[in-house]
C-alpha cells in the first residue's frame, strides 16, 4: 500500500525559526504609536511585551534560534503530520494530488500553540506572572491557557462574545488549563464597560477584545499582553509549519504547485507560506492563496493603510490591509477570521503581488468542510473550511484542465468544539452575509494618521 502519511521524528523539529523580513524586497513599514502616530521605539513596547519578543518583532535576521526549552514543549505534539487526502481526491475525481498539514493534532487542536509556547516561555524568562489576551473562536485563548499552564503563568482571556456563547467548551478547556475567561466586551475593563453602555447587545469583535486585553496588561505591573496573530514575531514562530512541510514534501518526492491557508489575522497562513516566499519572489515558487470570509474580506476588499490593531485605538498602528478598526463583522461561525486587519508581512506580500486572495461565504466553506469530514474522517474548524474550499476549487480546476498539480493546504485546526456551527449548517440555518460597501467605506473613513517617515 502506498504511504499517504509523512511523519517526522522529534529530532526533525526545526532548530531555528525563519524570518521573512530578511528576504522581502522592501522593509515592512514600522509600527506607529497610537497616540503620536510616530514609529514605535522598543521602550514604547516594554509595558506589555518582554524584551526578547520586542527584538524579534523588529529583527531582520534570517534565522532566529528556537530555545531548547521551547523545542522540548513543542515535541509534545510536533512535528505535525503531512497527509495526502486520497479519499477526497477520489471523491472529486481530480488528477490533482491534495495534501494537508494537520495542525489539529496539538493539545489545543490548532496551530496556535506554536507561538503560545514561545511567548509564554519568553514572558516566564522575563519574570512575568500574568498574561492577558483576546480570542475569537477560542483556539488562541485555549492555546495560551495551555502554554501558560506549562510555565506556571496566570492567564486571563477576553473572548469575543458571540463565540463565547457559540463555543462554551472552548471556555471549559481554558479553565481546565487554569485560565479565566470572560465574554468581551466585559465589565472587567473601562473599554468594555463603555462599549456595553453604548450597545448592550453587541456581538463583540477581535478588535474590542484586543482593546480589553491591552488595557488589562497596561494597568497591571505584573501582567504582559500576548497576541495570537498579526505581529511579526507571531508569524515568525509559526514558520515551524512550513519548515517541517519542506522536509515532508521531500519524503513524498513532491514539488508543491499551490499552497493555501485560511486568513484572519494571518498566522497559520504565514507559517505555511513564508518559507516559500523567496522562491515565489524569484519567479520559481508555488502559487500562494489566502482564503478569507466574504463577511470579513480584509485582503479582497480592504485598503492597504495604517490602522490601529484594536477597536478603540489603544494598540499600535500597523501598515496592513484593513477594513477599518471600527468595523464590526457579522457573527459568522468562523470566529477566528473576524478581524479587521491582516498581518503586515502578509499584507506587504499581497501588495507586491506574491500572494492572491479569495473570499467565500460561510455556506460554501461549510459545504467543503462536510465533504472533507465525510471523505477524510476529520471534522475541520470553520476557519479551516475556508482553506479546504479553496483547495477543492483548485482541484476541480485541475479536473477541467487535466493538470496533475500538487496542492497543499494548512489544516489549521479541528472542529470538535464547533459542532453547534455544523448543526446550524446541516439544518440549513446558516445565513450568508453580503457585506455592504457602505459599511466598509464608513470604517475606512475613520482611519488614523501615522507619521512613519
Amino acid at each position: 500500500m502506498q504511504d499517504h502519511r509523512f511523519i517526522l521524528s522529534s529530532n526533525d523539529i526545526p532548530h531555528a525559526w525563519y524570518n521573512i523580513a530578511a528576504d522581502l524586497p522592501e522593509l515592512v513599514p514600522p509600527h506607529c504609536h497610537p497616540a503620536t502616530g510616530k514609529p514605535l521605539t522598543p521602550d514604547d513596547m516594554k509595558p506589555i511585551f518582554p524584551d526578547t519578543l520586542i527584538a524579534q518583532e523588529v529583527s531582520t535576521e534570517r534565522w532566529i534560534e528556537i530555545p531548547d526549552e521551547v523545542r522540548e514543549k513543542l515535541a509534545i505534539w510536533r512535528p505535525s503530520p503531512l497527509v495526502r487526502a486520497v479519499n477526497l481526491e477520489k471523491h472529486l475525481k481530480t488528477p490533482a494530488r491534495i495534501y494537508y498539514k494537520n495542525e489539529g493534532v496539538s493539545p489545543a487542536g490548532s496551530h496556535k500553540p506554536n507561538t503560545a509556547v514561545a511567548q509564554a516561555y519568553y514572558n516566564k524568562q522575563a519574570g512575568i506572572k500574568r498574561i492577558a489576551t483576546e480570542t475569537g473562536a477560542g483556539q488562541w485563548g485555549s492555546s495560551l491557557a495551555f502554554a501558560c499552564d506549562l510555565f506556571g503563568i496566570e492567564c486571563k482571556v477576553y473572548m469575543v462574545k458571540v463565540s463565547y456563547h457559540q463555543k462554551p467548551y472552548r471556555r471549559s478547556l481554558m479553565q481546565l488549563w487554569n485560565a479565566s475567561c470572560v465574554a468581551s466586551p466585559s465589565q472587567d475593563t473601562k473599554v468594555g464597560r463603555e462599549i456595553l453602555a453604548k450597545d448592550p447587545d453587541t456581538t463583540g469583535s477581535l478588535g474590542i477584545a484586543i482593546s480589553e486585553a491591552v488595557e488589562d496588561a497596561a494597568s497591571h505591573d505584573d501582567t504582559n499582553y500576548a497576541l495570537g496573530s498579526v505581529l511579526n514575531h507571531v508569524c515568525l514562530h509559526q514558520t515551524i509549519i512550513g519548515l517541517e512541510l519542506k522536509k515532508q514534501l521531500a519524503l513524498a518526492e513532491e514539488n508543491v504547485d499551490v499552497l493555501i491557508g485560511c486568513a484572519g489575522g494571518g498566522s497559520n497562513l504565514a507559517g505555511l507560506v513564508f518559507p516559500y516566499v523567496k522562491d515565489v519572489l524569484d519567479g520559481r515558487g508555488p502559487k500562494l492563496i489566502a482564503s478569507e470570509p466574504t463577511a470579513c474580506p480584509t485582503l479582497t476588499r480592504g485598503k492597504y493603510a495604517y490602522d490601529f490593531g484594536d477597536s478603540v485605538g489603544m494598540a499600535p498602528m500597523a501598515c496592513m490591509f484593513t477594513l477599518g478598526h471600527s468595523f464590526v463583522p457579522s457573527g459568522i461561525h468562523a470566529g477566528g477570521l473576524r478581524y479587521h486587519g491582516m498581518a503586515p508581512t502578509l499584507s506587504l506580500m499581497h501588495k507586491l503581488g506574491a500572494m492572491e486572495a479569495r473570499s467565500y461565504h460561510q455556506n460554501a466553506a461549510f459545504e467543503a468542510g462536510v465533504m472533507f469530514a465525510r471523505t477524510e474522517g476529520i471534522c475541520p474548524a470553520p476557519e479551516t473550511n475556508h482553506a479546504i474550499r479553496a483547495a477543492i476549487d483548485e482541484a476541480l480546476r485541475c479536473k477541467e484542465t487535466g493538470e496533475e498539480k500538487c496542492i497543499v493546504f494548512n489544516f489549521s485546526g479541528h472542529g470538535h468544539f464547533d459542532l453547534y456551527s455544523y448543526d446550524k449548517y446541516l439544518a440549513g440555518e446558516l445565513e450568508d452575509y453580503d457585506l455592504p460597501q457602505a459599511n466598509i467605506d464608513k470604517a475606512l473613513g475613520e482611519l488614523p494618521t501615522a507619521h512613519a517617515e
